[in-house]
């Protein structure tokens, strides 16, 4: 769940806003950054399609790139991507083909929200299975502690390979400002970097609504990304 951080509101008459083009950041798996945070979870993406079983569930709380993993798996496997509360019994034959990779995202937020159609994600699981197809899920909590309802999916899921993604560290912060500036054709000098990863919070979303404000800014004022630039954005406190 990205957040986007506002559009900036004109103070001047120096000021020029740009137009929202939307950007597209680099998800393909040469561009994804592999750290102690994420290294078992990127370990078994590269090991697909010879996971034990068929399926495999990325966990890990809001912010730390499972969306980013699974696009990466999503690029890899031709997948179909589709978020839990989405998933119906109507959606079931044009995901579980033979060979097909699906992806389904936010299970146990569905479920807690009461929006996870169980008997869906049942199907859909044993379908695969049998079609020797392949899914990944992804969660904030592995499936063993989703509070379900059915037995069996239950039993299925917690039999599932489950990996945790960690929120970023510094240094895995500080590459990750790097590449999201970088993918909007920005160049940083060090200081920049070494100013700003201790002011923002440790999540790929803070990071990348971080990276689209100054972004935004930058070209808005036209000005070159400095320090002093920066501080007059988000000023000299740690989150």
């Amino acid at each position: 769940m990205t957040e986007s951080a506002p559009a900036p509101t004109p103070t001047g008459a120096g000021r020029q806003l740009p137009l929202d083009l939307g950007h597209r950041p680099a998800l393909g798996q040469d561009d994804f950054l592999v750290a102690a945070s994420n290294s078992d979870a990127v370990s078994w993406i590269d090991r697909w399609p010879a996971w034990p079983g068929h399926a495999l569930a990325i966990h890990g709380p809001p912010g730390c790139g499972k969306t980013h993993l699974a696009h990466v798996w999503q690029a890899a496997s031709g997948a179909r991507r589709i978020s839990a509360s989405a998933l119906t019994a109507e959606e079931l034959p044009n995901l579980a083909l033979a060979g097909a990779a699906v992806v389904v995202e936010d299970g146990d937020i569905a479920l807690n929200k009461g929006a996870l159609n169980e008997t869906a994600l049942l199907h859909l699981f044993n379908m695969l299975k049998e079609q020797d197809g392949s899914l990944l899920l992804t969660g904030r909590e592995p499936p063993s502690r989703w509070r379900l309802g059915l037995r069996d999916l239950g039993s299925r899921l917690a039999a599932v390979t489950a990996v945790e993604v960690r929120l970023p560290d510094d240094a895995f912060l500080a590459a990750l400002v790097v590449k999201l500036f970088h993918d909007r054709q920005l160049q940083i000098e060090p200081d920049v970097v070494a100013y700003l990863v201790p002011r923002i919070e440790r999540s790929f979303d803070a990071a990348r609504a971080v990276v689209e404000r100054i972004d935004r800014e930058a070209l808005a004022e036209r000005r070159r990304v400095t320090v002093p630039f920066i501080r007059g954005l988000i000023g000299d406190s740690a989150p």
